[in-house]
C-alpha cells in the first residue's frame, strides 16, 4: 500500500469512530471505565490527567461517563482481587495505572474486556503483547522506556560527578523493569569504566537504610529506577539525599519540585492523556489490537539549583543549557 493511502485509511477509520461515538452519545450511550492501580493516591495524580482528557473528547464523569477507581495502595498481592471486582460491573475499557504489574493483573484477569495500560517500561518483555507494532489480544497501551534511557541518566549523572568512578542504584528487584534497567546500566557503565552498587527495596520503610547504606559506601551518586513503590517515596527520597549530600536523580520532575537534584525521564502526565485517547478509539469502535504501542520520543531534564547548593555541586554550564527547566 502507498503512504498516501495509507495515510487516507487511517483518516477514514479515525472519521468512522468520531461518527459512530457521536451517533452513541446522541442516543444517551452511558460508557463505563475501570481503572487499576498499584500505587497509593494515582487518583489524585495521573487519573486526573487521564479523566481530563476523556472529559475533552466528550466522555464527561457523571453525565455519559462511569469511572471507578481501585488501587492496591502499594500492595502487589491485591492487584487480582481488585482487577476482578473492577471487571464485575462489565467496563467498556479496563485501565491499568502506572506500572508493570497492574497491566500484568488486568491482562490475566480478562481476555475479553480491552486492556490500556499507561506506563509499562517493556511490554513485550513482560509479555503483555506480542509486539509494539502489533500488539495482539485485547491489550495495548503506552510505554514509557525509552532505548538505553538508564544508560543515558547514567551519563548525567557522570556529568555532575566528574572523574567519580563507583555509582549507585536503587531499585525494586520485584518490578520487571529492574532487571532491562539494571541491564543497561551495567552495559554503559562497562563501557564507561565505572562501577555499579546495587541497593535494594521491595518495601517503603527500607528506603531510610538503604540511602544511608549507598551513601556509607561511598557512592558519588545515586539513581533511583523508578517504579509504582518508589514514585510513592520520591519525596522522602529527596529529603534523604540532601540529608546524607548524596547527588541523586530519578525519572520524574515531582523528585525535583521535592528537593532531588536532577531528573530525566518523559512525561507522564502526557502518557495517560494518550491512554484516554486509545480508551476514546476503543470506546469509538477500534479493536486494541490494531493500536499499536507507543514509546515516547521526547525527554524532559529538569535540574533544581537549590539542591546543587545544599549538595555543594557544581552543575557543568553545557548541561545547564540541555535542560528542560531549571529551579533555581
Amino acid at each position: 500500500m502507498r503512504r498516501r493511502e495509507f495515510i487516507v485509511g487511517l483518516c477514514s477509520a479515525s472519521a468512522c469512530s468520531k461518527a459512530a461515538f457521536a451517533q452513541r452519545a446522541s442516543e444517551g450511550r452511558q460508557y463505563r471505565i475501570s481503572y487499576l492501580a498499584l500505587a497509593p493516591g494515582e487518583d489524585g495524580t495521573l487519573m486526573n490527567d487521564f479523566s481530563e482528557r476523556l472529559h475533552e473528547l466528550g466522555l464527561v464523569r457523571g453525565h455519559n461517563l462511569t469511572l471507578v477507581y481501585r488501587s492496591a495502595e502499594g500492595r502487589p498481592e491485591r492487584l487480582s482481587h481488585l482487577a476482578n471486582e473492577l471487571l464485575e460491573s462489565h467496563p467498556d475499557v479496563l485501565v491499568a495505572g502506572f506500572g508493570t504489574l497492574a497491566a500484568k493483573a488486568a491482562k490475566e484477569a480478562t481476555t475479553t474486556v480491552p486492556v490500556i495500560f499507561g506506563d509499562v517500561g517493556d511490554p513485550v518483555g513482560a509479555g503483555l503483547v506480542a509486539s509494539l507494532n502489533r500488539p495482539g489480544g485485547n491489550v495495548t497501551g503506552l510505554s514509557t522506556q525509552g532505548a538505553d534511557l538508564a544508560g543515558k541518566r547514567l551519563q548525567l549523572l557522570q556529568e555532575v560527578s566528574g572523574a567519580a568512578k563507583i555509582f549507585g542504584v536503587l531499585l525494586n528487584p520485584q518490578t520487571p523493569l529492574a532487571a532491562l534497567a539494571l541491564d543497561q546500566l551495567r552495559a554503559a557503565a562497562e563501557k564507561a569504566g565505572t562501577d555499579l552498587k546495587v541497593f535494594e527495596i521491595t518495601a517503603g520503610d527500607q528506603l531510610v537504610s538503604q540511602v544511608e547504606a549507598a551513601a556509607n559506601a561511598g557512592v558519588a551518586a545515586l539513581m533511583a529506577v523508578d517504579d509504582p513503590l518508589m514514585m510513592s517515596l520520591v519525596a522522602q527520597l529527596a529529603q534523604l539525599a540532601q540529608k546524607h549530600r548524596l547527588p541523586t536523580l530519578s525519572s520524574t520532575r515531582v523528585f525535583t519540585e521535592a528537593g532531588g537534584l536532577i531528573s530525566y525521564g518523559p512525561d507522564r502526565r502526557k502518557a495517560f492523556r494518550r491512554a484516554a485517547e486509545y480508551a476514546y478509539r476503543i470506546i469509538s469502535g477500534m479493536n486494541p489490537a490494531d493500536l499499536a504501542v507507543e514509546q515516547p520520543t521526547m525527554f524532559e531534564m529538569v535540574i533544581n539549583l537549590k539542591t546543587a547548593a545544599t549538595l555543594g555541586v557544581t552543575i557543568p554550564p553545557t548541561l545547564l543549557a540541555r535542560a528542560d527547566e531549571v529551579i533555581e
